[in-house]
């Protein structure tokens, strides 16, 4: 019997971008690789929303090559290289002509699915690890996450339920339930690397990062270590 994929529709995207970037917290991305999939918790986001955003890269409405799919409908890939070596996963928000967008900053693999040194334990723990544990490249730039056969985004659900039988079950649901982060277990706070968008946009508390401890109030866990800083380097594109 073939199991149903929770796979995340255009409406989720289309939502007033914080909305989106908390809620991003607890989805998992699911990449294809030939036969293969591996996939990962996402556990931290900032949000961009150009174009009155100083760090977004469609500040003051600017269009060029590089960020025309920050324009796209809401559930579309903006990824970009910097440092030339660190690509950067973002996904497009709101409607089609917002430039609005929600970084990808970390994910928590469980149980990873391939080996990787540049790992820290089970967590890919900044946006470049992101992208080099899923594999991705420019050849993702514009993709559509509800369409795509090799990238996807899911709601919750346990591991065995997930790639295996038990989808759908009532110890399926009560597990994905548990599973689902809880408003409480956000925390907020300031985006990383961004110093040169001025006091006031540097100090928006527009990083969501999910409080792995399950309590609000101080974060025990080190906060991953690649930074979003290609604008304030390279400039904006």
């Amino acid at each position: 019997m073939k199991m149903k994929i929770r796979k995340l529709n255009r409406s989720f995207y289309t939502r007033p971008t914080l909305e989106v970037a908390k809620n991003l917290l607890g989805k998992y991305i699911v990449r294809k690789i030939g036969k293969r999939k591996i996939d990962g918790k996402i556990i931290e986001t900032e949000a961009y929303i150009g174009p009155k955003d100083r760090a977004s890269h469609a500040f003051e409405g600017k269009i060029t090559k590089r960020n025309l799919a920050e324009y796209l409908i809401g559930g579309h890939i903006y990824i970009y290289l910097v440092y030339g070596m660190y690509w950067q996963l973002n996904i497009s928000t709101s409607e089609k002509g917002r430039p609005e967008c929600v970084l990808i900053r970390a994910l928590d693999l469980g149980k990873p699915r391939r080996k990787a040194s540049f790992l820290r334990g089970k967590l890919a723990d900044g946006p470049g690890k992101v992208c080099r544990y899923l594999k991705l490249d420019k050849s993702f730039y514009g993709e559509d996450l509800t369409k795509s056969k090799r990238i996807w985004l899911e709601d919750p659900a346990p591991e065995q339920a997930r790639y295996g039988a038990g989808r759908g079950s009532a110890s399926a649901k009560a597990s994905a339930d548990k599973e689902k982060i809880k408003s409480s277990q956000i925390i907020s706070t300031k985006r990383i690397g961004i110093d040169y968008a001025g006091p006031y946009w540097s100090k928006r508390k527009w990083r969501f990062v999910f409080n792995q401890n399950g309590k609000s109030g101080k974060r025990k866990t080190r906060a991953p270590n690649t930074q979003r800083v290609e604008c304030s380097v390279l400039g904006r594109a």
